[in-house]
């Protein structure tokens, strides 16, 4: 998966366990260091898993990401 980060922006992302819609990528995180990208975030609601930043965002972990198609992201949350 060596995707750029820029390359995430416009992507859906499905949780693959429920078939739920998340939405799109809002923004992705990564380590400053290495380059390597940790998380995604995409916008969500107030109760979501209990997996949030700050606000409303769901922040999906690197390894939680299982296949990264041309138009969709799966995810395994």
């Amino acid at each position: 998966m060596g995707q750029r980060g820029m390359d995430f922006k416009h992507k859906e992302v499905i949780n693959i366990n429920d078939g739920k819609r998340l939405g799109f990528v809002q923004d992705v995180c990564a380590d400053l260091e290495t380059g390597t990208i940790t998380s995604i975030i995409v916008p969500g609601s107030n109760k979501f898993m209990g997996v949030f930043s700050g606000g409303n965002e769901i922040v999906i972990q690197w390894q939680n990401i299982k296949c990264i198609g041309e138009d969709v992201i799966l995810v395994e949350i």
